[in-house]
């Protein structure tokens, strides 16, 4: 993966403040662990402690409904190429066991789900594409 690796996270704005938090923070965990290459650092300040590094690059948090949401991701999915598309959809939300999850995935439709947010890192004119028109999440 070269330098050239953009961000973004898209989120539906009607969500409560709490589930927007929380699931911005579960599709910042799936980029960061498809891309290492994001963080996965370790920097050290005069006094010699040491923390784990957050995103090397800005993340914008984009808002969009939920349809929108949807179709950016089954047009990302469409695209080859080294990226990373990290979708959190509705129905995983009232499930508290991964593996409940994981099991019922291959049974679902993501063309026929709510997705609530989506991730997306790759090259910049890639992610640019998908996400320019877009406002930001306030």
């Amino acid at each position: 993966m070269t330098d050239d690796v953009r961000l973004a996270i898209i989120v539906n704005p009607a969500l409560p403040l709490g589930l927007i938090a929380n699931t911005v923070g579960n599709i910042s965990i799936g980029l960061g662990a498809r891309m290492p290459v994001l963080a996965a650092r370790k920097l050290t300040d005069r006094e010699n402690r040491v923390i784990d590094t957050s995103s090397n690059r800005p993340i914008p948090v984009l808002q969009a409904e939920g349809d929108v949401i949807r179709a950016t991701m089954l047009k990302a999915l469409t695209q080859p190429g080294e990226r990373a598309v990290v979708a959190f959809p509705a129905f995983a939300r009232p499930l508290h066991d991964y593996r409940e999850y994981e099991a019922g995935f291959p049974d679902r439709d993501l063309a026929e789900e709510v997705i609530d947010g989506l991730g997306l890192a790759g090259p910049s004119k890639w992610v640019r594409s998908l996400t320019g028109s877009l406002k930001l999440l306030r």
